[in-house]
């Protein structure tokens, strides 16, 4: 079984003209500007911020394009799962004629125009290693053996770095193919198949639809309790909904609302094998970040019958998989909508800002956007696009403040006159 989971020199600040030179060296590059580490929206966000205050940034990308997580590494069927206002990067909004629910494709659109707009070149297949703080600088080293010398360095490889691979007994020796969802596009080549889908948070819902509307026989395994949400109420997104009822009501209350018409339109869940947690669907948001599945029509599908529901997995066998229930039942493949996670601790060098646990920030929301010697992160809130443009703003504002100071000390006579 194998699972799928799809010149160097340093830079030389002039401080008459302020223009930024590349200077050969020995693989060592020495950066006036803030280094952002990651060229997915977050990295992006805050190369635009930066740029909009007339600081120049060097991102380093791992792959070769922006936005790679969305463009190699998602279904074809994918939308936003929030409306897009919620979805925008600071500066920037959408397009008029885009619905409120942009596709894959057209999202990836925006980030292009984004980039062109504010004159965004990353630095491709720069593949970070480690970034340590020496000497009043951070030492950015990358496996292609560059090094980066700055002094503000911006962590932006979000919370979707890497593939989760769930270790669950006895998925080496089933014979069927294991796909991530990171490798899955659509469900096409599973037609007539019957497929396990292991997860089921947005991602593991949406791939069961696609996987029923080619054909396929899908199951999905459920195995904690789960809020399952319409995703509009009343001609409006159930989101933005919330997000304007939590300006004038408590969070229990706005849950009690959102149950009560989940209720009423969607059935009780808990007959088919989706259990509701003990908190309500906002509130445990804001406790734990697991966001409630906003349903897309995958809901139909399980009560018709074309979608299954199975417990957790006891373990796997040759060709299917016995469930803690006691049922067995084979299957031809199987697709791990099991998440990501942060790779942070794998390469930063700095355990008082960043867990080693899970390589979130120590401090939550809105307070983990900065750390110290001029460390910053973007794209770790748990609050999607809109967390991360709000940190991105702040850390722009933060350093210009920085630049500016650094500026007025370099164009100052008396230090014209020591140079």
């Amino acid at each position: 079984m194998a699972v799928w989971t799809e010149s160097e020199g340093k830079r030389v600040h002039d401080p008459f003209y302020h223009n930024f030179l590349l200077a050969k060296t020995d693989k060592c590059i020495v950066v006036d500007e803030p280094v952002i580490i990651g060229a997915g929206p977050s990295g992006l966000a805050v190369a635009a911020c930066l740029k909009e205050k007339g600081i120049p940034s060097l991102i380093l990308e791992r792959s070769h394009c922006i936005a790679s997580l969305w463009q190699l590494k998602t279904y074809d069927r994918l939308h936003l799962h929030l409306p897009k206002k919620f979805c925008e990067l600071p500066l920037m909004p959408y397009p008029p004629g885009f619905p409120t629910y942009p596709t894959k494709q057209q999202f990836i659109a925006y980030l292009e125009a984004y980039a062109k707009q504010y004159d965004i070149k990353p630095v491709f297949n720069q593949m970070v290693v480690s970034a340590e703080y020496e000497d009043g600088r951070w030492r950015v080293r990358t496996e292609e053996g560059t090094e980066y010398l700055c002094k503000w360095l911006v962590v932006a490889t979000g919370e979707n770095a890497e593939a989760v691979i769930p270790d669950i007994e006895g998925l080496e020796q089933y014979k069927g193919k294991v796909v991530h969802t990171s490798a899955y596009r659509s469900g096409d080549m599973y037609r007539g198949k019957k497929v396990l889908v292991v997860g089921c948070g947005n991602s593991g819902m949406e791939v069961c639809l696609d996987l029923c509307n080619h054909g396929a026989m899908p199951s999905i395994v459920v195995r904690e309790a789960v809020h399952i949400l319409p995703r509009e109420m009343f001609g409006s997104s159930t989101f933005g909904l919330s997000v304007w009822l939590l300006k004038y009501l408590p969070i229990q209350t706005v849950d009690r609302f959102l149950l009560i018409m989940s209720r009423l339109m969607l059935g009780d869940t808990s007959r088919f094998g989706l259990e509701r947690p003990h908190l309500g669907p906002m509130e445990l948001k804001s406790v734990s970040g697991k966001t409630p599945v906003l349903d897309v029509g995958t809901l139909e599908k399980i009560k018709s019958g074309d979608i299954k529901v199975f417990p957790a997995i006891n373990h796997f066998t040759k060709h299917g998989a016995e469930f803690i229930d006691g049922r067995m039942e084979e299957f031809d493949a199987v697709v791990l909508a099991t998440g990501y996670r942060s790779n942070v601790p794998f390469w930063l060098k700095d355990t008082e800002f960043f867990s080693e646990k899970d390589g979130y920030p120590r401090r939550p929301f809105p307070n983990g956007w900065k750390g110290k010697q001029c460390l910053y992160s973007v794209g770790f809130t748990k609050r999607g696009l809109l967390g991360a443009s709000m940190d991105a703003t702040r850390i722009a504002h933060d350093i210009a403040q920085c630049w500016q100071v650094m500026t007025k000390q370099l164009n100052h006579p008396s230090s014209k006159l020591s140079t």
